[in-house]
């Protein structure tokens, strides 16, 4: 089987999850679904931008080698012909290799954002007011406790649906991140086996050219 077919496949399944990953991450920015009044009501590891860069923009790059790669594994690469089908599984590995710590960044930051929980709106006392409450901004939750006690949700009481929301987003992001970090695993192991074995014979990969190996 032809190495650059392989990777064509990989970079397919890249590209819709990079657009996810970044949507995921936009959706981030809209605690409960709702516009924030303020920046700083938005939890800090939306702005770490890891469904944006790391699995989103990040990705495309590699990606795109992926998908050329059924021609210049076998005809060159970029247009040059003279550059041979393992230098193009060679530098496959290399953005393989990109690929993987982007999406490793936004897995990290996934699964930092789940154990901590939201930034939420919560009642503190405040004798200074007549109520004696005041809602401030903060983190409630500590080293996930909140994700086996239901109870403790009720800590936020704004924005409305915060946690579901980040919870179900977060986890989106940490599932494709980790998917996306496999498939570029994938592609660097592929592209290490065709770059020291060759995978087809001729500009027609998987055709069965006529030309030398």
């Amino acid at each position: 089987m032809c190495s650059g077919k392989c990777a064509k496949c990989l970079g397919i399944a890249l590209i819709p999850l990079a657009i996810l990953c970044i949507l995921a991450n936009i959706l981030l920015f809209f605690p409960g679904g709702k516009v924030a009044s303020e920046n700083g009501h938005i939890s800090d590891e939306v702005w770490y931008f890891g469904g944006i860069v790391g699995s989103g923009v990040v990705m495309i790059f590699p990606a795109l080698v992926f998908l050329g790669m059924k021609n210049n594994d076998c005809c060159g690469c970029c247009g040059n012909e003279s550059c041979g089908k393992r230098f193009a599984n060679f530098s496959s590995i290399i953005f393989a290799a990109v690929g993987f710590v982007g999406a490793g960044y936004s897995f990290i930051i996934s699964a930092v954002a789940i154990n901590k929980g939201p930034k939420c709106g919560v009642n503190v006392t405040d004798t200074s007011i007549l109520l004696g409450w005041n809602i401030t901004y903060q983190y409630p939750f500590e080293n996930g406790n909140y994700l086996g006690d239901h109870t403790l949700w009720d800590e936020c009481t704004e924005p409305k649906d915060i946690i579901p929301w980040n919870l179900t987003l977060f986890c989106l992001l940490m599932i494709m991140g980790g998917v996306q970090a496999v498939l570029c695993a994938i592609q660097a192991i592929n592209g290490l086996m065709g770059t020291i074995f060759g995978d087809c014979k001729c500009c027609g990969c998987c055709g069965g050219g006529d030309g030398p190996i």
